[in-house]
C-alpha cells in the first residue's frame, strides 16, 4: 500500500531523532550473539545521527565494543495506546566519537545537564550510530524503510554554521528565551514554558522544556551564521505577528 501524498516520511524521522532523548538499544551479546536490548539516554549529531553517552562496565558497551551492529527503537511517547504513535527502529554501527569530541559532549549535555555529574568518569566514553537505514512506522498505510540520506541531515557546506551553533545557542539562552517561548507556543503550538534551545543545524532549531521537547523546522536551508540570525529573526516576527493577530479577533 502507498503512503498518503502528504505524508513526509523523511521529515517525520528526522523529526524523531532530533526529539528523542531515550530510546531502546538493541546489541549483540559478546560470545553467544544473543540480542541483548537496554534502555539509553540519547542526543542528536548536528546531521541527526543519535549520541549515547555510555559506560563501558555496562553489558551494551561490551557488547559494542566486540560487534558494531546496533538497532535503536525510538517513539513518540504519546498518551494513551503508545503503539498509535510514530516510532523509528534505527540500524547501524555504533562507534566510539574519536572526532568532533567537544561538539558531541556539548550536544549531549546541553540534552541532559544531569550528566555533567559523570561525564568525566574514566569509564564512561560518548559513541555515534552510524545509521544504514531506518524502518518507520507512522500509522495504518504509513510505514516506509528509508535510507540514510532520507532521514539525515546533509551538512555539505554547513562549515560556518556548524562553527557558530556554541555560540548561537549560548546567546538564544541568554538572550532570546522570549523569542523561543514564542517559537514554541505560536509557531509549533506548544504550551509556555522554559524553552530553551539545544542545537541548531541547516534545516531547523531543536529546542527543550525539561524532558518536553521540540523541533523548530526553517522553510529555507540555512549554511552559515549570517543566515541562521536572519532566519531567527524572521520566524520570531511571525510569531510575534501571529500572536497579534490572535489578540485581536
Amino acid at each position: 500500500m502507498q503512503p498518503p501524498p502528504d505524508f513526509d516520511p523523511g521529515k517525520l524521522a528526522k523529526s524523531l531523532l532530533r526529539r528523542s532523548r531515550q530510546g531502546a538499544l538493541a546489541t549483540l551479546m559478546s560470545g553467544s550473539g544473543d540480542p541483548y536490548c537496554s534502555l539509553v539516554n540519547l542526543a542528536s549529531h548536528p546531521d541527526g545521527s543519535p549520541i549515547l553517552l555510555i559506560s563501558r562496565l555496562a553489558v551494551h558497551t561490551r557488547n559494542v565494543l566486540a560487534d558494531s551492529r546496533v538497532s535503536l527503537m525510538l517513539d513518540e511517547r504519546v498518551a494513551g495506546d503508545p503503539l498509535e504513535g510514530a516510532r523509528i527502529m534505527l540500524t547501524g554501527r555504533a562507534e566510539e566519537a574519536d572526532s568532533d569530541k567537544d561538539l558531541v559532549r556539548r550536544r549531549y549535555l546541553i540534552a541532559h545537564p544531569s550528566a555533567e555529574g559523570f561525564v568525566s568518569f574514566k569509564d564512561f566514553a560518548f559513541f555515534l550510530i552510524r545509521p544504514t537505514g531506518t524502518h518507520l512506522v507512522a500509522g495504518f498505510g504509513r510505514i516506509v524503510d528509508l535510507r540514510p540520506d532520507q532521514f539525515l541531515t546533509d551538512l555539505t557546506g554547513a562549515e560556518d554554521l556548524l562553527a557558530a551553533e556554541e555560540g548561537a545557542v549560548e546567546h538564544m539562552n541568554a538572550d532570546h528565551r522570549e523569542a523561543m517561548n514564542l517559537y514554541a507556543t505560536m509557531l509549533l503550538g506548544a504550551t509556555e514554558g522554559d524553552w530553551r534551545c539545544t542545537g541548531c543545524d541547516p534545516e531547523g532549531l531543536d529546542m527543550q522544556d525539561g524532558q518536553t521537547t521540540l523541533r523548530l523546522d526553517f522553510p529555507e536551508r540555512v549554511t552559515d551564521g549570517t543566515g541562521l540570525r536572519k532566519m531567527l529573526v524572521r520566524l520570531a516576527a511571525e510569531a510575534r505577528k501571529k500572536m497579534d493577530k490572535g489578540a485581536t479577533t
